[in-house]
Formats: C-alpha cells, structure tokens, sequence
C-alpha cells in the first residue's frame, strides 16, 4: 500500500476517535481522571481512544507495531510502527479548554517517519503529510511563515509539567523572546504548535521533556510544509530525544542557536 492511500485511513481513524473524543468534551468528573505521576493525568477518554486507533490502524497496516502513550498495544513491528497520542492535550481536555488533538505518524526500520496526521479536534483541522508530499490542512496546502526577522515572529513554547530540570534555561529563553518577538503563546498541546508553525501561524517553537507521540507526526507535516526542526544541540534526535525546535527556513538558523545557547 503506498503512503498517501495509508494517510487516506489514517485521516479516517483519526477523525473517528477524534469525533469520540468531541462527545465525551464536558462530560469528565474528578472521578474520571487518574493520576500517572506529577501532574501527569489520564482519563477513560484517552484510554478507549487509544484503543479505537490501534484497533483501526492494526486493520490498516496488520505487521505494524505500535508505540503508543497508554499502553494499549506493546506489539512490535519489523518494518513499520505506529506512534500514537490519542489525546495530545489532555489537562486541556479536562479543564474542556482547547485545543487537543488526536496524532498518528508511522515511522519506517529506518527511524523515519513516512506518514504523519494530526486531527486537531476543537477546530475540525486535520493536518497530514506523507515521505515526499506537500502538507496539507484540510486538502488545502500548507506552508510555513515567510516572516524573516525574530522581531516580527508569533512563537510557541510549552511549559514543562513534572521535569524541572531545565526550568531555568527555559525561563531565561522565555525572557529573551518575549523581549525579542512578537509574541509567545503557549497552546498546552504539541502536535497542535507544530502544525501552526507549519501552516505559518506560529513562526518558530521550541519544547523541552517532549515524548515520540507528541511530535513524531507533526514534524513530518512541519518538513513537508518547508519547516526545519532539530533538537537543541542542532541535531536531529529530536523525536525520541524529549527536546525540539521547530521555524521557518528564515528563521532557523538564528532560532535554534539562540535556543541552544541557553540549553547549553
């Protein structure tokens, strides 16, 4: 099966958990929502997600395995896995505050990621990509900012949740770019911040403690889109190495050495 008829299903999948999730929004009570360490929760709502997209995305690809957020699945593929978030936004989701999103990629034996869908599921935006393609929103192409200067730049962060590691390097590039840019902005769901930069809403991002399911497949839409990503020493680990900056290409140069200089 070729990659654009996989993004086909997966969009479909995608949309259907998403369309689940958008029905159970304002229904959750405290009793709902366990507790996986410091403020890191979870909800029945993740969980049957979850579940939904491996079993439709095991339909799809049968010999594909999956690295997924709750553990639904611990299958291993020999050539392709699955690396899912069924809810990428869930403190958003619980205080019914947007957006969270559904996000898929499908990564090959080589550590690419060859497909990528985000279903942002307050707005209705789907976001994909696939090994080659342009990226779209919604059918309709995307591309990143032609903003050239940090002074004119929108740019995302998010704020770390139970690792504070690294909290005052964060806080200093925070200052910088407040002083420096246009404006920050902080969404509260990944997958979603690197699609804006990938449609040009936000011109450059940058995350630290990040997890594979919250960037793989965005990272794909935001290349296809004409982005650059790295992570913070400029090198390209930045799916499984839990750090991630992400602009235009007018913008990353001066970006990523900027971020790195405080992370260094």
């Amino acid at each position: 099966m070729k990659y654009q008829e996989i993004v086909k299903e997966v969009i479909s999948a995608a949309q259907r958990a998403g369309d689940f999730i958008a029905g159970e929004r304002g229904k959750l009570s405290q009793d709902n929502i366990e507790t996986k360490g410091l403020h890191d929760h979870v909800t029945y709502v993740d969980k049957t997600a979850e579940q939904m997209l491996v079993d439709m995305l095991g339909e799809i690809l049968p010999q594909a395995g999956f690295i997924v957020e709750e553990g639904t699945s611990t299958k291993v593929g020999e050539s392709y896995q699955w690396i899912v978030d069924p809810l990428d936004g869930t403190s958003n989701f619980i205080h019914d505050f947007g957006p969270f999103a559904v996000s898929i990629a499908l990564m090959d034996s080589h550590n690419q990621i060859v497909v990528g869908v985000v279903h942002e599921v307050t707005t209705g935006e789907t976001y994909y990509a696939w090994q080659g393609s342009s990226a779209y929103c919604n059918d309709r192409v995307i591309t990143v900012s032609g903003t050239e200067t940090l002074t004119d730049a929108m740019i995302g962060t998010g704020f770390p949740y139970n690792e504070y590691s690294r909290l005052d390097a964060h806080v200093q590039a925070l200052a910088h770019f407040l002083r420096v840019g246009r404006g920050i902005r902080r969404l509260g769901s990944a997958a979603t911040d690197i699609c804006y930069v990938a449609c040009g809403r936000f011109d450059a991002f940058w995350e630290y403690n990040l997890s594979p399911w919250d960037c793989a497949a965005a990272t794909l839409i935001l290349q296809q889109a004409g982005g650059h990503v790295a992570d913070f020493s400029g090198g390209d680990n930045y799916i499984f190495g839990k750090q991630l900056m992400a602009a235009n290409k007018h913008l990353a140069k001066e970006f990523f050495q900027t971020v790195s200089g405080y992370f260094a």
